[in-house]
């Protein structure tokens, strides 16, 4: 059967037992209650129906659990098994209870079947369910077993699956390893090749530099000798142009104290060593006085020989900030 055929068949079970309890139950209540109304004191009749209905409620109790555990595939030991034969025989106690004290042997008969059907509807139903709840275990074990054999098939098939896969990726691992020993080989080949080159271009490099730094030192020493033989000769220059100043600035002063260290004039000189002589009052910051009485010419004519000279002395001493400027 299918799992919706042993619902199907659980749920048509249930209710049938259902139907038969609830219609006991009221049956029972129906019957009982006359019984327990006629021995009960008076004033205390509205009690009659709390037995019949504690009793079908200890009923109800015990249908309900028993089809859970039976559900379950439990047993509630011996208790539950008290409990409704108790219930059992106390509901058909009461419900036979009158027929047997009125003698009525129809009545006892007609009014055990209710009774009856409830113990056996109980039993068979607690039987049912076992026998189905054992169906359903075997039923599971054997899916459980068969679960668990497609599982023990997969793992295995996974295993194997794993295990070339792991051959694979340490095959793959083995091939990269190679692969990376040779590419390792070439780079060190390469860099020892370049190692080499950059070896020999250094070497290479350093002999230029070598042969330069010799055509430099060669060059240098060309370049100072050449410039010593210069500076002796800018140096022979100067000394000769410092002689040759020497001398004129000696000649120069000779000829200031030539023109200067004479007596005054009694007449006029010519206007050339008039010139002269005021040249050199000039130069040697004389007073104009002094140039009259050695020149013979007037204050007048001395003054203005005066000022064309330092005119042309303070032209000659602005001129080169001129120029810069």
């Amino acid at each position: 059967m299918t799992p919706q055929q042993i619902r199907s068949a659980e749920r048509v079970l249930s209710w049938g037992t259902w139907a038969i309890t609830f219609g006991a139950v009221l049956y029972s209540m129906l019957t009982v209650t006359p019984l327990m109304s006629g021995h009960t004191p008076a004033g205390w009749e509205w009690t009659a129906p709390i037995l019949p209905l504690v009793v079908d409620w200890a009923v109800v109790i015990v249908v309900r659990m028993d089809g859970i555990l039976a559900r379950l595939g439990a047993g509630g030991g011996r208790w539950p098994l008290v409990l409704r034969w108790m219930t059992g025989l106390a509901t058909l106690l009461l419900n036979v209870g009158q027929s047997a004290l009125d003698g009525d042997r129809v009545g006892v008969a007609v009014h055990a079947v209710a009774p009856l059907l409830l113990i056996v509807t109980a039993e068979t139903s607690l039987a049912y369910r076992s026998a189905i709840a054992r169906a359903v275990a075997a039923r599971e074990a054997a899916e459980r077993a068969e679960r668990e054999e497609r599982q023990a098939r997969a793992e295995q098939e996974r295993q194997r699956a794993r295990a070339e896969r792991l051959e694979e990726f340490e095959q793959a691992e083995r091939r990269r390893r190679e692969e990376a020993e040779r590419e390792e080989r070439r780079l060190r080949e390469q860099r020892e090749h370049e190692l080499r080159m950059a070896r020999e271009a250094r070497e290479a490099q350093e002999r230029r530099e070598a042969a330069e730094r010799a055509e430099q030192a060669r060059r240098e020493a060309a370049e100072k000798a050449e410039r010593e033989r210069r500076e002796r000769e800018v140096s022979e220059r100067e000394r000769v142009e410092r002689e040759r100043e020497q001398q004129r600035a000696a000649a120069i002063r000779a000829r200031t104290e030539e023109l200067l260290s004479g007596p005054p004039a009694t007449e006029k000189v010519s206007e050339e060593l008039a010139k002269e002589i005021v040249g050199a009052a000039v130069l040697e910051k004389l007073p104009q006085r002094r140039a009259v009485e050695l020149t013979g010419w007037s204050t007048g004519w001395v003054a203005a020989r005066y000022r064309e000279l330092e005119n042309l002395h303070a032209l000659l001493t602005d001129a080169p900030f001129r120029h810069a400027a």
